[in-house]
């Protein structure tokens, strides 16, 4: 089943005095099969985020079909109502976790989404304790919010959206301002999230090594899809991501160089560690 369909979807930012409309995106499609782990790659102005924004329903598309777990969202016949129920369905978690923490003590910030939806305080209390437990913070809870991380808040921020009961979670960005040991921290939980309690994950990111974690990769290009596949198949082809103005994982372009020079190497593996140990294998078997 798929959780998120989308046809020939279209949108375009209108202009003003100041400046010109500027089209988004253009005759996107895709679907996005519940249970599923997506990355959505792109440069800046490729048009990820506004997808990401429809999808959450924080902007209707101008033209084009889009379903939320089956409900159809148009821009001439969506209701409120319609926006409320997509928005029960697929949650987000954005980029700067500042913006994100609304409470100063931890708990109370993560029942804030719960609250707002009407859940009766002893439901409330026990999807806080487990979303906590989730993603590592039930020690925190106490905490004053301000004092944390920005890993930490990241992670409170995305048990807010667990405690919600989102079936489909978006991260927008999400590891962009967090330093290397959070990115990883944070994967970390998106993956088990995905893996181990079903939750469908679309992340948009920058970082090649987060999307290449992921089942499917979708590529942005100019308002586009560029491309579509796995991580094996999309950077496989490190010409075409240069095309598109992106890079692919260190590991890929390393063995895509050692494949030129004639060293039968796969372009499928992404763990340096795994690399290192192939090429080890490889190089050695050539004395």
């Amino acid at each position: 089943m798929d959780i998120i369909k989308a046809e020939h979807l279209s949108f375009t930012y209108p202009g003003d005095e100041d400046t010109k409309p500027v089209q988004a995106l253009k005759d996107v499609s895709f679907s996005i099969p519940e249970g599923s782990f997506t990355a959505v790659l792109g440069h800046n102005g490729s048009g990820k985020s506004t997808l990401a924004k429809l999808l959450c329903m924080i902007a209707l598309p101008d033209s084009g079909r889009l379903w939320i777990a089956g409900r159809e969202m148009t821009a001439d016949d969506t209701t409120e109502e319609d926006i409320l129920a997509a928005r029960r369905e697929v949650g987000m978690v954005f980029q700067n976790p500042d913006n994100q923490i609304v409470a100063t003590i931890v708990e109370e910030d993560v029942a804030f989404g719960c609250e707002n939806l009407g859940i009766p305080p002893k439901e409330i209390r026990r999807r806080v304790d487990e979303a906590l437990a989730a993603v590592g913070m039930s020690e925190y809870a106490r905490h004053p919010s301000y004092n944390l991380s920005g890993g930490q808040k990241q992670r409170v921020a995305i048990a807010g959206v667990i405690a919600m009961r989102r079936r489909c979670i978006i991260f927008d960005e999400s590891t962009a301002m967090l330093d290397p040991m959070g990115r990883r921290e944070v994967m970390d939980i998106i993956e088990r999230l995905n893996r181990e309690e079903g939750i469908t994950v679309l992340i948009i990111t920058h970082h090649m090594n987060e999307a290449a974690r992921a089942d499917r990769i979708l590529v942005m290009n100019g308002g586009r899809i560029f491309a579509d596949g796995t991580p094996a198949e999309v950077f496989g082809n490190p010409l075409r991501m240069w095309e598109a103005g992106l890079d692919v994982p260190q590991t890929t372009e390393l063995c895509w160089k050692l494949r030129a020079d004639g060293l039968d190497v796969p372009l499928d593996v992404f763990d340096a560690d795994e690399c290192a140990r192939i090429l080890a294998e490889k190089i050695g078997g050539r004395r």
